[in-house]
């Protein structure tokens, strides 16, 4: 998965709660992708901001994915 199937995704499904690359500060309750370093961070954030859950990954195609799939459970989840 690339940056910009991953988009489409998001745009397609109205996926929402995310920070794409830290365009923004983090939000309570919201996944994250960002870069660190030479890997790719995947999380997502509690009530206070924090991260939980982080996994590193050291192929970008793969933290996408992951990302993605964060984004429809919170979705799913948010419908209940």
């Amino acid at each position: 998965m690339d940056n910009m199937q991953a988009m489409k995704i998001i745009e397609d499904e109205e996926l929402k709660n995310y920070n794409w690359f830290n365009d923004h500060e983090v939000s309570p309750n919201e996944i994250c992708i960002s870069k660190v370093n030479d890997h790719w961070s995947v999380f997502t954030s509690d009530e206070r901001c924090s991260k939980i859950s982080e996994q590193l990954y050291q192929d970008k195609s793969k933290a996408l994915e992951d990302f993605i799939e964060r984004l429809k459970a919170d979705k799913i989840l948010r419908t209940l």
